[in-house]
């Protein structure tokens, strides 16, 4: 990957992980991931809250939040669908915001 020109894409990763087995790694392959594509230059999308999860440490926390979405098939399997549902939507959202943004400043250059 390190031949790749990514510089400036956007980026958004997703992972699972088992929070109780792995407490204290959850989803660090998640949160190194996220370090490969952002030492490439990538604007990193898709954070997500740590709140609701029961892990002791990860990799994939950057600042107070995850790198992106973390999913737990083994423990909280009953939360998967939702929590695609509002991520799928927040990139969206921060999809689209950055749009807006790049179009009022093409308006401004005119």
């Amino acid at each position: 990957m390190q031949d790749l020109n990514l510089v400036g894409k956007k980026v958004a990763v997703f992972g699972l992980g088992d929070q109780v087995s792995y407490a204290e790694n959850y989803a660090d392959a998640s949160g190194e991931l996220y370090d490969v594509f952002e030492g490439l230059g990538c604007q990193m999308i898709g954070h997500t809250s740590q709140d609701g999860y029961e892990h002791e440490a990860s990799k994939a926390i950057k600042g107070d939040k995850f790198c992106g979405l973390l999913c737990d098939a083994v423990n909280q399997e009953e939360l998967t669908e939702d929590r695609v549902v509002q991520w799928v939507a927040q990139l969206k959202e921060e999809l689209t915001e950055d749009r807006v943004v790049q179009w009022v400043a093409q308006l401004k250059e005119e």
